[in-house]
C-alpha cells in the first residue's frame, strides 16, 4: 500500500515537471519587450583612493578657509572696538593737531634740558609730558585717565584701591600746601601793610595811595562779600528745598495715618 502511494506521488511530480518544461519551451503569442539592461559602474581601487584624497583635501581647505575668515572677523571686530574707544576718549572740542605737537615739543624740551644728568633725564620728560597733556588737552587727558582707572579697577582691584588712597593723600597734602601758602601770603601782606602804615605815620608819605592798595582792598572786599552772598543764597535754596521735602513727607504720613484711622463708611 505504501509503495503504491509513493509511486503515485512520483508520477504526479513528474507530470508537473513536464508541464512546466512544456510551458517554458512554448513561444508566447504576443511580442515580449526587450529586457532592460542596467549598467553598474564599479570604480577601480585607484579611483577610490583618488576620491578619498580629494575629499580630504577639500575638507582641509574648507576648514582652513573658515579659520582664516574667523581670524579676519575677529581682527575687524578688534579694529572697530579700538576705533570706537579712541573716538570716545578724544574730546570733540579739543583739536589734536596743535595739542599733540605742543605736548611733543614740551617732552623733547625736557629731554634736551636734562641730557647731562641721569636723574633729571628720567624724571623731567615724563613730568613735562603729564603737565603739558593736562594743559593743552585737559578733557582728553581726563578721559584717558578715567579709562585707565576703570581698567585698573577691573583687573587689579587691590592696586586700584591703593592708588585711590594715594590720590586722596596727595589731594589732602595739596590742599594743606595751598592753605599754608594762602595763610603765609596773607600774613606777609598784613606784615607789609603794617610796615607801610608805620612808614606813613613816621614820614607822612601816602604810600598806600601811591601803590594803589586802597582800590585793591576795596575790590577784594567786594569780591569776598559777593562770594559770601552767593554761598548764602545757595544755602538758603538748599535749605528751602529740604524743608519743602520734609513738609511733603509729613503731609503724606499724616494722610496715610488718617486713612488708616478713619472707620469704613456703612451704607444705610
Amino acid at each position: 500500500m505504501l509503495r503504491v502511494l509513493a509511486s503515485r506521488r512520483v508520477a504526479a511530480a513528474a507530470a508537473v515537471a513536464v508541464g512546466v518544461q512544456g510551458s517554458r519551451d512554448k513561444l508566447p503569442i504576443y511580442p515580449t519587450p526587450d529586457p532592460e539592461v542596467v549598467l553598474v559602474e564599479t570604480p577601480s581601487e585607484l579611483e577610490k583612493q583618488i576620491g578619498v584624497a580629494r575629499r580630504a583635501v577639500t575638507a582641509t581647505y574648507l576648514d582652513a578657509h573658515a579659520r582664516v575668515q574667523s581670524v579676519i572677523s575677529r581682527w575687524i571686530g578688534v579694529e572697530q572696538a579700538v576705533e570706537s574707544r579712541v573716538k570716545s576718549l578724544i574730546a570733540p572740542d579739543e583739536p589734536l593737531t596743535p595739542g599733540v605737537l605742543y605736548v611733543g615739543v614740551a617732552t623733547l624740551t625736557g629731554s634736551v634740558l636734562a641730557r647731562n644728568r641721569l636723574l633729571w633725564r628720567l624724571t623731567l620728560p615724563p613730568t613735562l609730558l603729564v603737565l603739558s597733556l593736562n594743559h593743552f588737552l585737559p578733557n582728553t587727558t581726563h578721559n584717558v585717565s578715567a579709562y585707565l582707572a576703570e581698567l585698573e579697577e577691573k583687573h587689579f582691584p587691590a592696586l586700584a584701591e591703593k592708588h585711590e588712597i594715594a590720590k586722596q593723600h596727595s589731594a589732602m597734602t595739596w590742599e594743606r600746601v595751598k592753605d599754608v601758602t594762602k595763610s603765609s601770603r596773607e600774613t606777609f601782606s598784613d606784615g607789609v601793610a603794617t610796615l607801610v602804615g608805620k612808614v606813613e605815620e613816621t614820614t607822612g608819605l601816602k604810600l598806600r595811595q601811591t601803590l594803589g592798595w586802597r582800590d585793591s582792598v576795596v575790590k577784594a572786599a567786594e569780591t569776598t562779600a559777593r562770594e559770601t552772598l552767593e554761598k548764602a543764597e545757595e544755602t538758603i535754596v538748599t535749605a528751602k528745598a529740604a524743608v519743602d521735602a520734609k513738609v511733603e513727607e509729613a503731609k503724606e504720613a499724616v494722610e496715610q495715618k488718617v486713612e488708616a484711622v478713619e472707620p469704613p463708611k456703612r451704607l444705610v
